[in-house]
């Protein structure tokens, strides 16, 4: 049997967009075809989840805890989610986590803070693991 040759990546005129509740890139689709400039969000959950105090409360708190360590320093997002939800137990700011990477992927798309690995920038929408925050 010969090797399978890759099909060449389509290219489509149309540039990706960041979602507006999450932060994450996302691409043109077909389906999209008629309204793409209108399309804001990436998925039917995003369009329905409204932006909650907490989503402004978890930016307030990772730009203010940027500003007092300073430019060359950074901070885990889960020190944004306790200093929101509270640091009792873990229960209580374990489920700001995820809106924590989407405050933090928010600022990155304003061009206010960088998110890293192991000390290089990297993609706020393809980044998986562990994550630090540093202003720009």
């Amino acid at each position: 049997m010969p090797d399978k040759k890759r099909k060449p990546e389509r290219t489509t005129p149309h540039p990706d967009k960041l979602c507006k509740r999450c932060g994450r890139a996302f691409s043109w689709r077909k389906k999209w075809e008629r309204d793409w400039e209108a399309v804001k969000y990436c998925s039917d959950a995003c369009r329905g989840e409204r932006p909650a105090e907490t989503d402004s409360e978890l930016e307030a708190a990772i730009l203010a805890l940027l500003a007092e360590r300073g430019r060359d320093k950074t901070i885990c997002p889960s020190e944004a989610a306790k200093l929101v939800g509270g640091k009792e137990t873990r229960h209580d700011w374990e489920s700001l986590m995820e809106p924590a990477r989407a405050a933090a992927r928010r600022l990155v798309a304003q061009g206010r803070i960088v998110i890293t690995q192991k000390g290089r920038v990297v993609d706020p929408s393809t980044a998986k693991g562990p994550i630090r925050l540093r202003l720009m």
